[in-house]
């Protein structure tokens, strides 16, 4: 009786279904792939992303948060940057108000850069969950038709023969779950970790909207004093 282990009937399988199964196989590579640089890259930007509100946490204007923060790149330094270009932009106009919704529109641009860039990767893992069982289908309804043929070539119904066919077909279709079901699993992780990603960078563009409203606040004071004097 003919062995059928996996790779046996991999091996033995029509070239269109060898095609599929090495496809979905590659794709079931991208999302481990996807998952463990997704996973670094996320740990470390909360991380990096925590520890700066850490270090802003007792500054009082803008430029001593970027002095606390030195020449770091990332969200947090990109806030601040925003608020004081918009700050000296905006010098000698009286309305904090106008001050205050220009550098709130500048944030709400770099949350939304932020979020696509931290999202890159995604539409793959939900591409490989949504289409790799279709894919693996196709396979195995490709393969059973060739079983079918062979049958009606060999003009016999004996199960030992028909049943490695069918068995190689079906294979298609258990590859493709085996992709799309890690996949389905990984994006839905990844939508919450996200989520809760996306909250840290709110809450540092508010901590920078805070810092711009306290340094209106203080040079608005400065120019009653000086007009008391």
């Amino acid at each position: 009786m003919k062995e059928l282990s996996p790779w046996v009937m991999f091996m033995s399988a029509d070239v269109i279904v060898k095609a599929v199964m090495i496809g979905l196989a590659f794709a079931s590579l991208m999302t481990w792939t996807v998952f463990i640089a997704k996973s670094i890259e996320l740990s470390a930007a909360s991380a990096k992303l925590r520890s700066a509100l850490k270090k802003i946490a007792e500054a009082r204007s803008l430029a001593e948060a970027q002095m606390a923060l030195g020449a770091k790149q990332g969200v947090l330094p990109s806030f601040l940057a925003a608020a004081l270009r918009e700050a000296r932009m905006s010098a000698g106009l009286s309305s904090d108000a106008g001050i205050k919704e220009r550098a709130a529109s500048s944030f709400s641009e770099i949350v939304r850069a932020e979020a696509r860039r931290i999202r890159i990767g995604m539409g793959v893992l939900a591409s490989i969950g949504s289409t790799s069982p279709f894919v693996g289908l196709f396979g195995t309804v490709w393969g059973i038709m060739n079983s079918f043929i062979g049958i009606s070539k060999s003009q016999t119904t004996n199960l030992a023969v028909v049943a490695p066919g069918i068995a190689e077909a079906l294979l298609a279709t258990a590859i493709g779950l085996v992709a799309a079901i890690p996949a389905v699993i990984i994006y839905n992780h990844f939508s919450r970790v996200t989520k809760s990603y996306l909250e840290l960078v709110n809450r540092a563009s508010g901590a920078a909207g805070r810092l711009l409203s306290r340094d209106l606040d203080r040079s608005h004071g400065s120019v009653h004093s000086r007009a008391a004097e």
